[in-house]
């Protein structure tokens, strides 16, 4: 998790508690907007032969190198293959960043090495405020990609560099991580619909 449990979560809770906080989450209405346009600029990208690009921290990071495997493999429907990679998994190149330049800058240097003008950058981080994500966002900015956030609480500063937002809940990050991997999952059947059926 990138953000420290919030202050409202405290003490022993039960089984109903826990479940309570995640009731009605997936239905607010502004999901349906938020992912269908996302969902419509990765297709369309994927289609004129662009890449998508992933990242995000900790558990973050193993969603975003989840949903490239989606995209890069397959979802639900038999597809060629589309060109989809996490820029997490390439331990060489984030320690030789991080040891050299920074930690901040182990995801925009490999934006500015391999993003074109076109590319989807889809940076996840629950609190919005992760420098490494909201970096890679204003390097895909600069290169002319299209940058992509799925965030939460509020948003936090990655959504200045963020042309298209999904804006998870309130709440400590167990839950936004849960709705990210909902909403992703959902942008990758869209998505994979999109360019196999047209829009």
């Amino acid at each position: 998790m990138d953000s420290a449990l919030s202050s409202d979560v405290r003490g022993r809770r039960g089984f109903d508690e826990l479940l309570a906080d995640r009731r009605g989450i997936f239905e607010r209405p502004h999901y349906r907007e938020q992912v269908e346009a996302i969902a419509a600029a990765l297709a369309s990208a994927l289609r004129k032969g662009h890449k998508v690009l992933w990242c995000g921290n900790g558990g973050s990071a193993a969603e975003a190198q989840h949903m490239a495997a989606e995209l890069s493999g397959r979802f639900l429907r038999e597809r060629p293959g589309l060109a989809s990679e996490a820029l997490s998994v390439n331990s060489s190149t984030l320690t030789a960043v991080a040891n050299d330049y920074g930690y901040d800058d182990v995801f925009s240097r490999q934006v500015d090495a391999f993003a074109q003008p076109g590319d989807v950058i889809v940076a996840l981080t629950t609190s919005g405020n992760s420098s490494n994500v909201v970096r890679a966002l204003e390097a895909a900015k600069r290169k002319g990609a299209i940058a992509v956030a799925f965030t939460g609480n509020g948003g936090g500063r990655i959504t200045a560099a963020a042309d298209l937002v999904l804006m998870g809940p309130d709440g400590y990050s167990a839950i936004v991580q849960e709705v990210h991997q909902v909403m992703a999952h959902i942008v990758c059947d869209l998505t994979e619909q999109r360019i196999l059926f047209g829009d």
